[in-house]
């Protein structure tokens, strides 16, 4: 008697609470609880920050703003470059662009991506992660970091490769 009483109502019997629980954390006969694409983002963001290898996030045009953004007083980093979201009900799906350090296993270092991610989003918002995509922007040569660059330069130039 109660299983078809619970397919015409589920929110009203007992038994069809775990199951809605269990499907999603975020919605119960109490109420609902929505999380903005912005802090799906942010989190998202932060994670993929935590994986040794990866050097920054975004695009070309994307890091040239931050480190602009960032150079302003008062200005904080943006947490969410390089990352788009989509956030359902119950899922969400992530798509990641990131810049790798030179020497790293790429395809190793989107696993670890993906399942710090994962296990951040779904420990924290509760809902379901049904994708994670990683596109690789680029590559950073330790040669690229600020100063480096500057200082090495000349030196090619003003010592002679051949005698």
């Amino acid at each position: 008697m109660s299983t078809p009483s619970a397919a015409s109502t589920p929110a009203a019997q007992t038994p069809s609470a775990p199951v809605s629980a269990s499907s999603s954390a975020l919605a119960s006969d109490h109420g609902s609880t929505k999380i903005a694409e912005a802090v799906v983002s942010k989190i998202a963001g932060l994670a993929t920050r935590e994986v040794n290898g990866v050097h920054d996030l975004g695009g070309g045009a994307a890091r040239t703003f931050g480190a602009i953004r960032e150079r302003i007083p008062g200005a904080t980093t943006n947490a969410s470059q390089g990352v788009s979201v989509e956030v359902g009900e119950k899922q969400a799906a992530i798509d990641l662009n990131i810049v790798v350090e030179y020497g790293v296993a790429i395809a190793d270092l989107a696993k670890a991506v993906r399942r710090n991610v994962i296990s951040a989003l779904e420990r924290m918002t509760g809902l379901q992660v049904v994708e994670v995509n990683i596109s690789v922007d680029d590559v950073h040569l330790p040669s690229e970091d600020d100063g480096k660059n500057e200082v090495e330069a000349p030196k090619p130039s003003s010592t002679p490769r051949v005698s």
